[in-house]
Order: C-alpha cells, then sequence, then structure tokens
C-alpha cells in the first residue's frame, strides 16, 4: 500500500471507530473540617460541682484573675482560629524573657494580686495565696517561679525563721516590692544535703557584726532565683561557726544590691546562663567574699547569738534543731506539687480535646475516618491518666489543707506527705505531657500548643526542693523509724496513715471478678498489704544489715531497692485514701458515679503499673491479667464523658492552645497573613 492509501485508511479508522468507554469523572471529596465535640459530648453529671472539688478553694478569685490576665496585652495575647490565646514569647531572647517576667510582676503588684501574701493573717489569706499562684503559673511557670522565690522562700524564710523585729522590718516591704528578695541555700558542692554546705560565717564580738564567707568554688551559692538581675536582698544559708565550734545551718539576711541595681561591696555574682526552660527566671550564682551584716540579722526565731557572742537556743539537740529549722521550708515541696498538677489538667484538657475533634484511617471503604479517642488504644493512653490527675488533684488539696493547719506536732507528718506527693505527682506530670505530647503527633512539637514545650519548663521539679528518688528514700527512713518504734514499745500505729498497720493483714481473693476490682475495699486493702509488706521487709533488711556490723545509715543506703518501692507504695495509699474521702463527701449521685469509675481507674492502673504487685506476689499473673482487661472496660466507659472530665478543669479557653480547639482555622493561610 502506497503512502496515500495509508494515511487515508489512519484518518478513516480515526473517524469512524466506535467512542471509547466512559470513564467516571474524577469527584472532589470533601475537606476536613472541624466539628466542635460540644456538638455531640454532652456532660451527664454538674461540671462545676466537679470544678469546685478539684480547685478545692478560692474559685471566684481565680476566676477574677483569669480575667485580668486574658484581657492585658502584656500577657501577649494572639487571635488564632477566631480564639483569642495567651502565653509567653519564647522567641524573645532570655534577657527580654526576664525582664517581661519582671513587667508582668509589677502589672499583678499594682492591680492588689500580692496584697496580704505576707501580711494577712489567717487560713484564707494564705489559701487566697496559694490560689493566684496556682493561676499565674498555668500562664507561665516562670512567673510562678520568680514570685514564688520571693514570697515563699524569701518571704516565707522571714517569716518562719525570724522574730518580730524581722517581721517589723522586712515583711511589708517585700509585699510591696521595695525589696526584692532571693533564697541562696543551694551551693555548687551541694544541693539535697543541706547539711553539707560549706559557706562560712563567725561573729565578731568587738563589732556585733556576722562575718560570711566563701570559703572554695564548691561553696558558691548556685541557682539561685532572681540573683541574677532583680534581688537586693537574699537569705543566706551558712555554716554558723562560733568559738571554733561549729552550731550547723543557720539563715542570715545579706543585702546583695543597692536601691540603684548595683552590686554590694564584697559580693560577687554571675549568671547561671542559658536552661532549658524557666529562661524568664534570672538564677544566678554568689560568692560572699568575707561579708559583714549586722548580728541582727540572723534569723532567730530557733537560735540566736548575744551581742557579747554566746550561742544561744532553747533546743540543744543539734539534730532536733535542725529539724526544727528546715520545717516550714515544705512549703516549696507544697507549691511545686500544686503546680504540677495543673500542668497536667492543662495537657490532658489539649490533648484530649484534639483527640475529640481530630480523626484518622476509616475502619470501612466510603467511611468517615474515625476520632482518635474513639480509638482504644488511644484511650488507653490518655483516660488513665486523666483519672490519675484527678487523684493528684484531691491529693494536692488535701496536702495544702494539712499545710495551713499545721501545728509543732504535724511537722514530720507534713514533712514525709509533702516529700511524697512532690515526688508522685511531678512524675506524673512529666510522664503525662510526654504521652500528651506523642497523643497530639506532631502539633504537639509546637511551642504554641504547650504540651511539648511545658516538658522542658516542668522538668526541673523532679530534682528542686529534693531531688525526687532522695525524697522517696527518706519517707522509707521516717517510716522505718515509726515501724521501730511501735514494735519496741509494743504500741499501736498511729499517724502518717499506718492505722492500718495494726489490724490483720488483708487477703487478696484468688479469683477477681469485675465487682470486686472496682470495689473500694479491695482496692484499699491492696495498696496496704503492699505498703504493710513491703515497711515489714524494708525493717528486716535494715536491721539485718545493722546485725550484720553495718551502720544504720550504710543499711539505709544498701536497701534503698525496697526503700524506693515503699516510697511508692505509702504515696500510692495515700493518694487513694484521699479520693476515697472525696468520694463519700459527695451527694450528688451522677457525681458519685464518676468519682467512683475514676477512682476505680486510679487504683488498677497504679496495681497495674506498679511492678511491686507481681513481684512481690500480690497479685497473681491470672489475677493481672483479669485488671489488665478490666481497665479496658473502664477506658470504654470512661469514654463518654472524657470532654466534661476535662472541662470541670475550669481552665479558660485561652490558657489552652489552638489545637483544643478549631484547629483548621488556626492553621489556616488567613491565619498566616493575619
Amino acid at each position: 500500500m502506497d503512502p496515500i492509501s495509508r494515511r487515508a485508511q489512519v484518518l478513516n479508522n480515526h473517524l469512524t471507530q466506535s467512542p471509547p468507554p466512559t470513564i467516571c469523572s474524577l469527584q472532589r471529596s470533601p475537606c476536613l473540617a472541624f466539628f466542635p465535640p460540644e456538638l455531640t459530648e454532652k456532660a451527664h453529671f454538674d461540671t462545676a460541682e466537679l470544678r469546685k472539688l478539684t480547685d478545692g478553694h478560692n474559685i471566684q478569685d481565680r476566676d477574677w484573675l483569669y480575667g485580668l490576665i486574658v484581657q492585658s496585652k502584656l500577657f501577649n495575647p494572639r487571635v488564632l482560629g477566631g480564639r483569642v490565646f495567651i502565653s509567653p514569647n519564647y522567641n524573645q531572647s532570655m534577657e527580654q524573657q526576664r525582664e517581661m517576667t519582671m513587667r508582668r510582676i509589677l502589672f499583678l503588684l499594682e492591680r492588689g494580686v500580692f496584697e496580704g501574701w505576707l501580711t494577712g493573717k489567717g487560713i484564707e489569706a494564705e489559701m487566697r495565696k496559694f490560689a493566684f499562684l496556682e493561676v499565674v503559673g498555668m500562664f507561665d511557670h516562670s512567673l510562678a517561679i520568680k514570685i514564688g522565690v520571693h514570697f515563699f522562700l524569701w518571704g516565707g524564710a522571714i517569716q518562719f525563721f525570724g522574730t518580730k523585729r524581722h517581721h517589723d522590718k522586712w515583711l511589708r516591704d517585700t509585699e510591696s516590692y521595695a525589696v526584692k528578695g532571693c533564697f541562696a541555700m543551694t551551693e555548687l558542692g551541694h544541693g539535697s544535703n543541706v547539711r553539707g554546705i560549706e559557706t562560712i560565717t563567725t561573729y565578731d564580738s568587738n563589732t556585733g557584726e556576722f562575718i560570711i564567707n566563701t570559703p572554695c568554688e564548691s561553696a558558691q551559692k548556685y541557682w539561685i532565683g532572681g540573683a541574677a538581675n532583680h534581688a537586693t536582698h537574699t537569705v543566706a544559708f551558712s555554716q554558723l561557726n562560733i568559738d571554733g565550734t561549729n552550731q550547723g545551718v543557720h539563715a542570715f539576711i545579706v543585702q546583695i544590691r543597692d536601691k540603684d541595681g548595683n552590686i554590694c561591696p564584697s559580693i560577687r555574682i554571675a549568671d547561671c546562663g542559658h536552661k532549658t526552660g524557666l529562661n524568664g527566671v534570672d538564677n544566678g550564682r554568689i560568692w560572699f567574699d568575707n561579708v559583714r551584716i549586722p548580728r541582727e540579722n540572723l534569723l532567730n526565731s530557733v537560735a540566736d547569738v548575744s551581742p557579747d557572742g554566746h550561742y544561744l537556743s532553747s533546743i540543744k539537740d543539734p539534730d532536733q534543731r535542725f529539724a526544727a529549722f528546715l520545717a516550714p521550708l515544705t512549703s516549696g515541696r507544697v507549691t511545686i506539687a500544686v503546680s504540677s498538677v495543673y500542668s497536667s489538667k492543662i495537657g490532658l484538657a489539649i490533648a484530649i480535646r484534639y483527640a475529640l475533634s481530630r480523626r484518622a484511617f476509616s475502619v470501612a471503604p466510603n467511611e468517615p475516618e474515625v476520632l482518635l479517642l474513639d480509638y482504644p488504644s488511644h484511650q488507653r493512653r490518655l483516660l488513665p491518666l486523666l483519672a490519675k490527675t484527678y487523684a493528684m488533684s484531691f491529693s494536692a488539696n488535701y496536702l495544702k489543707t494539712l499545710y495551713m493547719n499545721r501545728t509543732p506536732e504535724l511537722i514530720k507528718t507534713i514533712h514525709v506527705v509533702s516529700s511524697a506527693f512532690k515526688a508522685a505527682l511531678t512524675w506524673h506530670n512529666m510522664r503525662t505531657l510526654q504521652e500528651c505530647r506523642e497523643a497530639c503527633g506532631g502539633q504537639g512539637l509546637k511551642t504554641e500548643n504547650h504540651v511539648g514545650h511545658f516538658k522542658s519548663e516542668f522538668d526541673v521539679q523532679l530534682t528542686f526542693e529534693g531531688d525526687n528518688n532522695v525524697l522517696m528514700q527518706q519517707i522509707s527512713k521516717a517510716l522505718f523509724a515509726e515501724y521501730v518504734n511501735a514494735k519496741k514499745r509494743n504500741k499501736p500505729f498511729k499517724g502518717l496513715g499506718l492505722e492500718h498497720m495494726n489490724g490483720p493483714s488483708p487477703v487478696i481473693p484468688s479469683q477477681l471478678s469485675s465487682h470486686t476490682l472496682r470495689n473500694k475495699q479491695f482496692q484499699m486493702d491492696a495498696f496496704c498489704l503492699r505498703e504493710r509488706d513491703l515497711l515489714a521487709q524494708f525493717a528486716e533488711e535494715v536491721l539485718k544489715l545493722q546485725s550484720q556490723g553495718q551502720s544504720k545509715e550504710n543499711a539505709f543506703m544498701l536497701s534503698y531497692q525496697i526503700a524506693e518501692d515503699l516510697g511508692r507504695a505509702f504515696s500510692d495509699r495515700a493518694i487513694l485514701q484521699n479520693f476515697i474521702q472525696v468520694e463519700e463527701s459527695a451527694t450528688d449521685e451522677p457525681l458519685k458515679g464518676i468519682l467512683g469509675l475514676l477512682r476505680s481507674m486510679y487504683a488498677l492502673v497504679i496495681m497495674e503499673e506498679d511492678p511491686a504487685f507481681l513481684r512481690y506476689g500480690y497479685l497473681s499473673t491470672t489475677n493481672a491479667t483479669s485488671l489488665r482487661k478490666e481497665i479496658l472496660v473502664l477506658c470504654k466507659e470512661m469514654r463518654p464523658h472524657a470532654l466534661a472530665l476535662v472541662d470541670s478543669f475550669g481552665i479558660p479557653a485561652a490558657l489552652l492552645s489552638p489545637i483544643a480547639f478549631n484547629w483548621v482555622d488556626a492553621n489556616a493561610w488567613s491565619s498566616v497573613q493575619h
């Protein structure tokens, strides 16, 4: 076939062939949109009543301060997704963050927030102070720490270590910030071991002055909040040497800057530098080069030095004197424990709200994607932490009440309980923030969404005011002393919640039904069995080591594994006990029901997570399996209440983050242009 004929045939085939089969046109899938969970998630109990139980006190005062902060431009408001959110600007330099912290303090001062914090009288004034500090800490941990150092540490030292002459001279000026205080206890070489600090103070009877000196580099005061930039005075902790005899650690008021902010003679101050968090706090280092201060600057509620140089104290035993001296410092542990709970609340409110509007994957073709919180695995990640946070919240309130009603007879109890709850609540907070960060996926990495950044801001809580692992061992030492005294005197246990040791040992059933697992008596029996058995084992091991020639301190040190297990057992039992008391105080049946659900979740998760229940045989493997299955059922039952439970925290939307609400609009192009 010639080329012309071939070309004509190709054209004919194109023109006469049947059309190809019709292909379905592509249809556009609808874009994801944000649907407020409030449209489908309804509360089945009174959220306002539950908030009263979790906040515990001063609800109206808290709401007033929330409003004051949210409405001020000083607190860095930003509009995203049609809502106002406030948080510090972490893009600022360290120096800028510190100055903003001080400006916010002065803003709060001018509006009367600190009125009565040191000069007010009674439990009502104390509780209001705690409530305001908790609100401030939800906005910015740096701001809360800077305020806490000034009022609770510097101001608290003057209140509790000082006498009338100190109160009259310093408290009102501290409350008005005419004096800016800091607290110089920690040294480069000594943190938890306060008795080992190396700063030395002597007395010159010729001039009536104390002379404070930093004898070596390891004695420099370290991590002193407020020292690097703003503090004018400090309470300096030092060994007191009188006529060649070391009388132990005492506290002295020392001026470190003049009214113009210039560092005083014989004082050297250096910056601790940039930190992984809390860069709004100006942590500094202090050296004292034979600084002379008046004799009256010794805080003398426990001991004094006469004008002619004689040491005076009604407490002759050095150990008792040291204990009395440090007893008031438990306020630091109280505030740390409480603030860690509020951090957990924010993390969970954000992560759970996000999980109630964010979807991922379909379980069948042409079906909508599934809400994150409808996945059993996601429920298992977040809902047990939510129940534990409620448990921690009730115990934080108990701790505040215990501290507010302190008496000399309660010093030991407050020390032990504050140590236990500070450790338990801060450990829980860090685990909660990590899980919330992961549960939010990539959004959890954004600073504006809080949960990721909070980890670096609150990590310090695990070690300041006492390393948590050291606190666990201190608790066990105190329990050991109670155990030995009770056995030696053949008297019943009394105090620290150890009364359960007086009865017969609880027996765990060989098979655990769902009804039994949820029974509060069974739960308390299981926790008490663990505590009493570990206490007996710990005492037996320590006493055995002592009988073999070990000193008591060495015996404690060698028994640290049981000591830490015992410390956790004491903490968990006390927290469960507080939860049951709150539950039994509730009169509203729907609220009582949700509290029972949360309490069961808390108790069973602790039993599942702590290896001690299996390690020491309190649970069989069969019972452990039953317990694990019951937790999944509890998750399913908690799921319909998830939104109401985080709403019951009473946290204003502005203190949460964009992903807790309309995360689509918050990330829209229009928000970039704005």
